[in-house]
């Protein structure tokens, strides 16, 4: 089962990126000023994951992405894969996994597993 993992980005904003049961990127998200943003965005997600549209491209390098997106919003980018296949078993775990992934806030940069 995926993960969501919520992280501080540059600039004291907020961020979270969704995982693969292996622990690899699938999307990162849009950056948010507060970090109840993060979370409230995630449940929404979560509640709401089959009313998301994937807009899949292309890069220059020729990789394969998607953005998703929701009423024309778009809510997080995907990591580059290298074939379309790839791509949309990416987009299949989303909509398989989302609503039972756990959330986890790595954002405060304390160290999780103390001696």
């Amino acid at each position: 089962m995926g993960a969501f993992v919520i992280s501080k980005r540059f600039e004291d904003r907020y961020k979270f990126v969704f995982t693969s049961r292996k622990g690899k990127t699938i999307f990162t998200s849009t950056t948010f000023e507060l970090k109840m943003d993060c979370a409230t965005v995630i449940e929404e997600m979560k509640s709401t994951i089959d009313n998301y549209t994937y807009v899949k491209s292309r890069a220059a390098n020729g990789k394969y992405f998607f953005k998703m997106m929701i009423d024309d919003t778009l809510v997080a980018t995907s990591r580059k894969y290298t074939t379309s296949l790839l791509l949309q078993k990416g987009i299949d775990e989303i909509i398989r996994t989302a609503t039972k992934s756990d959330v986890l806030d790595f954002s405060e940069n304390e160290f999780v597993f103390p001696d």
